[in-house]
Formats: structure tokens, C-alpha cells, sequence
């Protein structure tokens, strides 16, 4: 079997890790939690990072008036069915498309995770924005404007009293990987045709 399709089959199967493995943690540091609350996120659940971190975290939030954490969100079946559909189109073009195929679903899989990536962020600011009116607590900007809570979507950031700290987990990275190997695979395919056709 050629180098360029071994890479593929692994660039197509190493997603499948997103259902084993976190995509992304959210942690909030404060005084008054010598442990961080913690979220990890998973590509169909939300789990805690430490027992009860959710239930703590909705408690806190409820008094500046954001919504609760829900135990699950419509992306929760979309992407798990977007994974494995790309996945069986991976395993497809490798065992039977030209290499030119990994390249679009190199791009394929980039479009999709850009997608992933704004609505994540969609939400976040959905979840740090719209704020109950009737909150016990309420904070406003310099400017008198309702402050908002939302978390980073890469990095940390200050809120309040908080520190909050959104990053990439060891699911990110192994989608990541599956697309880097199917885009080397495209090169490696098309050095194998190269020296194919100069053989010829």
C-alpha cells in the first residue's frame, strides 16, 4: 500500500478520537476556589472537570444572571454525526479516490472545524451576553453599558474577580492531526504520481 494512502487512513480515523478524548476546557480561577472550577467539552456532552464544577459553576453564574449549562445543546448530535460522516468520506477517497481527494478533504474538514470553532464562539457569547434582567447581581462597563461574562474562545481572560481560561483538549488536537496527515498525504500522493509518471 502507498505512503500517501496509509496517511489518509490514519488522517480519516484519528477524528474518531474526538469521542473518546475532550475537545476544549473551560476553567474559572478565583480566591475563593483554592480548586478551579473546571468544564471539559466533549463532542456530545459536557462533563465536569472535577466532581459537581457544573452544578457549582451554574450556582455562580445564576446571580449575575446567566443562563444554567444545559445537559445538552442541538450540536451535541449534529457533530458527532458530522464526524463520522467525514470519516467514512476519509476512508472512502483513501481506499478508492485519486490523491488530488485529500486535499478536499483536507479543506472539507478545515471548513467544517472553522464552522465548529464560530459557533462554539456564538455560543459562549450567547452564554455571557443575554443576561436575566431581573439578576441579583448586576455589573456595568465605564461606559454604563451591562457588563458582559463571556469566556474566552482561545486564551485567558480577567472577569471580574475571575480568571478565566478556555482551551484546546486532547481531542482538538487529535482532529488536528487527522487533517495535517491528510493534508500530507496529498503531497506525499503527488511526489508517488510524479515519480510514477517520470518511471513511465
Amino acid at each position: 500500500m502507498k505512503k500517501s494512502r496509509i496517511l489518509m487512513l490514519l488522517g480519516a480515523l484519528l477524528p474518531l478520537l474526538l469521542f473518546v478524548f475532550p475537545l476544549w476546557n473551560i476553567t474559572l480561577e478565583a480566591p475563593q476556589y483554592p480548586i478551579p472550577l473546571g468544564m471539559d467539552i466533549y463532542i456530545n456532552d459536557f462533563a465536569d472537570a472535577h466532581p459537581h464544577d457544573i452544578k457549582n459553576i451554574n450556582l455562580m453564574n445564576h446571580y449575575v444572571g446567566m443562563k444554567f449549562i444545559p445537559e445538552a445543546i442541538p450540536e451535541f448530535k449534529i457533530f458527532p454525526i458530522g464526524i463520522i460522516a467525514t470519516t467514512i468520506i476519509g476512508l472512502l477517497i483513501a481506499f478508492k479516490a485519486n490523491y488530488k481527494w485529500y486535499l478536499y478533504w483536507f479543506i472539507l474538514m478545515l471548513g467544517l472545524s472553522a464552522a465548529g470553532l464560530y459557533d462554539f464562539y456564538l455560543w459562549e457569547h450567547d452564554y455571557g451576553h443575554d443576561l436575566d434582567p431581573k439578576a441579583i447581581m448586576k455589573f456595568t462597563n465605564p461606559d454604563g453599558s451591562v457588563m458582559g461574562f463571556q469566556p474566552p474562545l482561545f486564551g485567558s481572560k480577567n472577569i471580574l474577580n475571575f480568571k478565566a481560561h478556555s482551551y484546546p483538549q486532547p481531542g482538538a488536537y487529535c482532529l488536528a492531526l487527522g487533517m495535517g496527515l491528510g493534508f500530507v498525504a496529498f503531497w506525499v500522493g503527488k511526489k508517488e504520481k510524479r515519480k510514477t509518471t517520470a518511471k513511465s
